[in-house]
């Protein structure tokens, strides 16, 4: 029967040593073993040796031989939680693995010995606990063989005992093999073999989740002289402890053993928690000779032959009417029977303070513990004994729960004696309970614990509830289709629109955000958009739904309107600290049309004013996977966003509120601006009486910002705003800057939608800009003269000096470009000397760069400029691409330019880029966009390219060669992440490119890219077209796209 086990652990990648263990476990299941240990087949303990009893001298050359291992292979979903356990926050901002760290460095101090420290992870926790070291502790991570990674086994059908299935999530069909493991993985890791190698004798092993389990001089000191080849830490139990496992004789041969609660059968249950009886449980602190250890090992093949423990659980651990599996496991501590000369010590409960379920978490963040030297200490006023924590375990399971419920503070525990909580309740840090505690409340309503001193029974049942606040739990069900492309979810308005489609998306976000970490209760959340239509209804549903998840302050943009760079101004710049976002929700579906027939989105953006990262996304997207419910707040009343102030919604029994205030859309933007440019040297240029302008902000957000710089603050006439009334569609346009979608403007600054000057009744002004829906995106034209992004982009990084934030700091550091994005910047940085970097298309591969000092302990790349080829420049002053930053960088350079004219005569945007031009060269470029096609026949296109690769890398089209033909990955330089299938490439030996990628940002369909590229470094008149005529063919016969989309005729062409 074990020949299919056999075949998917093999399948898996499992080691033969994790193969072999596996296989004695499985067969003891099959064979009928119960993995029971009866009452009358053991003896108690009658006594051990106690630690605090030690009276030899310690001995610190032992520290040499001595490796310590942190067991770390836990989730926690019998938590709720889907990462590593040992991340969760235990004592204010420390988790489980920053006090482990901790103690590790003290110790190193302590003794001046790099004792050797290792960590066991499973596949499910190294990621996550490697990233954490990573950026935490990098020193520790460094070290050689800090991580072993424990095996993985499938879970078995509880009926047939075959391997499961789970088709939703195939990783849920492994699970770690228990602690048990450590051995099997100590020699399939080559571990073992090493660690003998390099001298050491004594390893001291302890789990993640118990802080009180440091290395004890005086315990190895101990070990050693004792001569034993294994030692168990015990502690003595208590009421407690009574359901937990315990130590006792083998009466057979009066070997120790060790007997868990899965091994007890029923009828002995009453034996198994008799304290008086059995009085000794492991602490799963342990101490091994690896020498004897490797003996035993060779002795049965590489494993050792533990007891099964038997579990019964559902395949998905979230679900439980998903199929009933059986996961065996082992526990580490049972090899105390299988090591000749084993024993077992006493040690006080300081060295036993593990967090198995929420109760043991509220008592380890309450004052009942402090830390010490990085170790949790019981609280001097407890005399002695820790309160007795009882909370409702089906209410209480989940550490998202207990959050909740503590979510304005834990409350004061250091004179409770005993506390018991059944029902839904809120407690604070202004509750002190104080001896014998019993709170009750029987009704579906949440209700506050009294604030002050808090004794004996409180039935809450009646008690006054949280009214407008009171959180109400809708019923729900995955949606298809809720995965984030690079700037958020975009669908359709109606979609949107459907019953808990928005629900779910925010729903999901909430419990991703907060599983990273973030407490949403401090800080301000953000919310505002673009005011397409749908904006003003989705903003209400957004504020119930965050007062119902703990979110006590919302900053509302005035009219519902935050353009996408202000709400990374407003993350980044807004205060008081205390007050300061925590994050922001954008409603934007950025130059997508807007209206009831049109499309909507929804981003969130990060504590530093950045796009969420993929992890974030990712996160988001599974939960919308598995989601059951959401948290809404429906009786909160609609809050008037038209007008400034502030809304205090409490509740009805006094003890909580949320705060909704509605705040100028446009004054921490603009201010920032402000600071960023020289705003009178700007003003004397737009006063001249030969230059004129006019900015064109397509009825999206920018209007109110473009009125309150170019109006209000540089003192110009309304009619340099063009379309700047915010409209919930957009005007029926198309808010998308290019010489396509921006008509009017093109048309009034005399050029046709190819770019082509083109005659015009009357004035043509001199400079001319267009902002999209949400205000992140620009287009830059002179008079009868288009800029591409491109070459806007590496001019202002030529002219960076221009501007008084960079001139000050000494000038720029660094560039990026979007992969699709021209090198026309890469030939500007190599001139200047400036560090320069290539990324896939999304800002967020941007914020990372610009972040790599402050945020990641990388190198300073800031000042910095960045640009995308879809009109997006920006800079680190945000971690947005800005518009119009973008606008006043070019009405800086043209200052500049024209106040170095010594004849007075206008220097036009067309002169500067011809003079770029001419110093550098031209790279003629385009991008062809086929909107709406076919989204299966498009990957399949794509599809076909990427197979292609190998065979068209070297292949002659036309004139030019294929030097390379790749799907390009990209590989982040500051957190060392890698982004796979960013887009297929044909680099052909010239220095030509082209380059094809599928949109995600479109709200129906798919919107294949097609980019061209061909640089003159003499020839730089040419029109764009006909310079790439003969690439353009080309382009079109590689992709096929006639053949599998219908068409050679693109919607757009930049």
């Amino acid at each position: 029967m074990f020949d299919k086990v056999k075949v998917k652990m093999e399948a898996g990648g499992c080691a033969p040593s994790a193969i072999s263990a596996f296989e004695n476990t499985f067969n003891g299941l099959i064979s009928g073993a119960s993995g029971m240990i009866s009452e009358d087949s053991i003896s108690p303990v009658a006594d051990l040796d106690r630690s605090e009893s030690f009276t030899s001298k310690p001995d610190t050359s032992l520290l040499a031989q001595t490796v310590v291992l942190k067991l770390n292979g836990g989730l926690g979903t019998g938590m709720g939680l889907d990462k590593a356990k040992s991340l969760l926050k235990v004592k204010g901002d420390d988790t489980f693995l920053d006090l482990t760290a901790k103690q590790v460095i003290q110790m190193r101090k302590e003794h001046g010995f790099r004792v050797k420290f290792m960590l066991m992870n499973s596949f499910s926790t190294s990621e996550d606990t490697m990233q954490f070291f990573e950026s935490k502790y990098p020193a520790l991570a460094a070290e050689d063989g800090l991580e072993m990674l424990q095996n993985k086994v499938p879970k078995l059908d509880a009926t047939t005992f075959e391997p499961a299935v789970c088709e939703s999530d195939p990783s849920n069909e492994w699970c770690p093999p228990g602690h048990g493991d450590l051995y099997a993985a100590l020699v399939g890791s080559g571990c073992l073999d090493s660690l003998l190698k390099g001298g050491y004798k004594y390893m001291f092993v302890s789990n993640s989740d118990n802080l009180g389990a440091s290395l004890d001089l005086q315990i190895l000191t101990y070990f050693a002289e004792k001569n034993a080849s294994f030692m168990m830490e015990c502690c003595e139990r208590t009421e407690n402890d009574k359901k937990g496992g315990h130590l006792a004789l083998r009466k057979s041969d009066n070997q120790l053993v060790l007997r868990e609660s899965a091994m007890c059968a029923d009828e002995d249950e009453a034996a198994f928690q008799d304290i008086t009886k059995h009085k000794f449980f492991n602490t799963n602190n342990l101490w091994i000779r690896l020498d004897k250890l490797k003996e035993i090992l060779d002795k049965n093949g590489g494993f050792i032959p533990l007891p099964m423990i038997k579990n019964k659980k559902t395949v998905d651990p979230k679900d439980d009417s998903s199929q009933k599996v059986l996961q065996l496991e082992t526990a580490m501590g049972a090899a105390v029977e299988c090591f000749e000369g084993a024993t077992a010590i006493v040690v006080p409960r300081t060295r036993f303070a593990p967090v198995k379920k929420c109760s043991d978490l509220l008592l380890l963040r309450s004052d009942a513990y402090l830390i010490e030297n990085h170790m949790p200490v019981l609280n001097p006023l407890c005399g002695g004994y820790a309160p007795v924590i009882d909370l409702d375990s089906k209410l209480y399971k989940l550490v998202g729960a207990l959050e909740e419920a503590t979510v304005d503070g834990i409350p004061s525990l250091i004179k409770c004696t005993r506390l018991s909580i059944k029902g839904p309740v809120t407690m604070s840090k202004a509750t002190k309970f104080v001896g014998d505690v019993v709170i009750k409340n029987m009704s579906q309503e949440t209700k506050s614990v009294p604030k002050g001193e808090v004794t004996g029974d409180h039935d809450l049942t009646a008690a006054v509830g949280l009214g407008k606040l009171r959180k109400h739990i809708i019923a729900s069900a995955p949606i298809d289709g809720q995965k984030p492309g690079t700037s958020g979810l975009r669908k359709k308005t109606k979609v949107f629109m459907t019953p808990n489609y928005l629900q779910n998306f925010v729903q999901s976000a909430f419990d991703a955000i907060k599983a990273t970490g973030t407490n949403v209760s401090e800080g301000s959340l953000l919310i505002g958009g673009d005011g397409r239509y749908y904006n003003n209804e989705a903003i209400q549903i957004i504020i119930k739904m965050a007062a119902a998840n703990g979110v006590k302050r919302i900053w509302v943009g005035q009219n519902g309107l935050l353009s996408t760079p202000a709400v990374s101004a407003i993350i980044r710049e807004r205060g008081p600290l205390w007050q300061k976002a925590f994050g922001a929700f954008i409603l934007t579906a950025s130059h997508n049309p807007g209206g009831p027939e049109e499309d909507f989105g929804i981003k969130y953006n990060c504590e530093h004013g950045e796009p969420a990262p993929e992890k974030l996304t990712d996160a988001i997207y599974e939960n919308t996977t598995k989601i059951r419910s959401y948290k809404v707040c429906s009786d909160l009343p609609t809050i008037d966003i038209a007008d400034c102030g502030l809304a205090c919604i409490k509740s009805d029994d006094g003890n909580h509120e949320v705060n909704i205030e509605v705040i100028d859309s446009t004054v921490v933007h603009v201010d920032l601006l402000k600071s960023i440019f020289d705003f009178k040297t700007i003003k004397k240029l737009l006063d001249r009486s030969d230059f004129s302008m006019v900015y064109d902000t397509m009825h999206g957000v920018n209007g109110p910002y473009a009125r309150k710089v170019f109006v209000e603050e540089l003192g110009q006439p309304e009619s340099v705003l063009m379309n700047a009334i915010p409209k919930d569609d957009f005007g029926g346009g198309h808010a998308d800057p290019n010489l396509t979608y921006a008509k009017e403007l093109v048309k009034a600054m005399g050029l046709d939608r190819t770019g082509v000057k083109i005659s015009v009744d009357g004035h043509i002004p001199d400079f001319g800009a267009a902002a999209d829906g949400d205000g992140d995106r620009n287009m830059i034209l002179g008079r009868q003269f288009f800029v591409s992004p491109s070459d806007s982009l590496a001019i202002i990084v030529a002219n960076a000096d221009c501007i008084p934030f960079f001139r000050a700091q000494g000038g720029l550091r660094g560039v990026a470009r979007s992969m699709p994005t021209s090198g026309a910047v890469d030939l500007v940085a190599k001139d200047l000397n400036l560090s320069l970097f290539e990324t896939p298309t999304g800002w967020k591969y941007f914020g990372n760069l610009m972040d790599s000092k402050e945020l990641f302990g990388g190198t300073e790349y800031v000042p910095f400029i960045c640009g995308e080829e879809s009109f997006g420049t920006g800079s680190d002053h945000v971690r947005e691409k800005d518009g119009i930053w973008a606008v006043l960088a070019w009405l800086s350079i043209l200052a500049h330019f024209n106040d170095c004219t010594p004849d007075g005569k206008l220097v036009s945007v067309e002169d500067i880029v011809m003079q770029h031009w001419t110093k550098y060269g031209r790279n003629y470029y385009a991008r062809w966009d086929f909107e709406g096609v076919d989204k299966s026949k498009a990957e399949a296109m794509m599809a076909k390219m990427r197979a292609d690769s190998t065979a068209n890398t070297g292949k002659s089209v036309g004139k030019y060669t294929i030097g390379k033909s790749d799907d390009f990955t990209y590989f982040d330089p500051v957190d060392g992440s890698v982004s796979k299938n960013q887009g297929i490439r044909f680099l052909m030996t010239d220095g030509s490119r082209i380059v094809f990628r599928l949109s995600g940002t479109a709200g129906s369909g798919a919107t294949v890219r097609m980019y061209i590229e061909q640089y003159e470094p003499k020839n730089i008149t040419m029109n764009a077209s006909d310079a790439l005529a003969d690439l353009i063919r080309i382009a079109l016969d590689l992709c096929d796209i006639n053949e599998f989309c219908g068409t050679e005729t693109p919607t757009v062409i930049t």
